[in-house]
């Protein structure tokens, strides 16, 4: 890989009919550590990851992947929804597809997609239909999908969203594993849990605005903002 990271954002805005949705957000994200985008539910954290992965345009403001602001890096991101598509054919054969996609041949296909299930745990199950799995199954296959690649930079937004306790245990696992491949992690999500147990970073969002970034034993030990510290503890809307 050529490197994509840093990615910068430098006074984004994104509005819908006028209402703004996110609020003049400037940062800048580096390879390395773990990010999670955290806030409660409506502070814009999945619009800015749809921004950051070119699938919205900004209302104002600019977003470059290493100086560049000709959008994202071809075959160097990749992204995770809380609610993942699944194709009508074997969870192998979903992972095979993408790659197909992206012009990787098929013998060489099948091979990273065996290696992608692998990773995410799934191998017993590579030729059941991908739609009959559980939602925890079908989120592990996601992200072997996705992974298949090898993305320099993996956005997950609410990875495990509506899954029961051990179905979240086993996404965290993934989560992790893929971190360990070395692939970035940037991470939308409203669990304080979860925040504390897959983040390096926390990138703190409220009400559209990026109120405090900074390592998560800090965030956790010594908020920097009393939004911070009233959401850690519950006084701010979760839902």
């Amino acid at each position: 890989m050529n490197g994509s990271l840093p990615l910068v954002l430098n006074n984004v805005c994104y509005a819908v009919n006028g209402r703004a949705i996110l609020d003049r957000i400037s940062v800048e994200i580096v390879a390395g550590p773990r990010t999670i985008i955290l806030g409660p539910n409506g502070a814009g954290k999945s619009v800015l990851m749809r921004l950051c992965h070119d699938l919205l345009k900004p209302t104002a403001g600019t977003i470059a992947w290493h100086g560049s602001p000709a959008g994202v890096p071809h075959g160097q991101q990749a992204m995770v929804f809380q609610r993942p598509l699944m194709l009508r054919r074997s969870a192998l054969e979903n992972v095979i597809y993408g790659l197909r996609l992206a012009g990787v041949s098929r013998r060489f296909a099948r091979k990273q997609a065996l290696d992608a299930l692998a990773r995410v745990g799934l191998t017993a199950i590579a030729h059941s239909p991908a739609r009959v799995l559980s939602g925890g199954e079908q989120q592990r296959l996601a992200l072997a999908r996705a992974w298949a690649r090898r993305p320099e930079v993996l956005f997950l937004d609410e990875p495990t969203a509506n899954l029961d306790p051990a179905a979240n245990r086993e996404i965290e696992a993934t989560i992790q594993s893929i971190h360990g491949a070395g692939t970035k992690i940037i991470m939308a999500t409203h669990n304080l849990g979860q925040a504390r147990r897959l983040g390096d970073e926390i990138l703190f969002l409220q009400d559209g605005k990026l109120i405090e970034r900074s390592k998560v034993d800090d965030f956790f030990s010594r908020p920097a903002t009393a939004e911070a510290a009233a959401f850690i503890k519950g006084e701010l809307p979760w839902t």
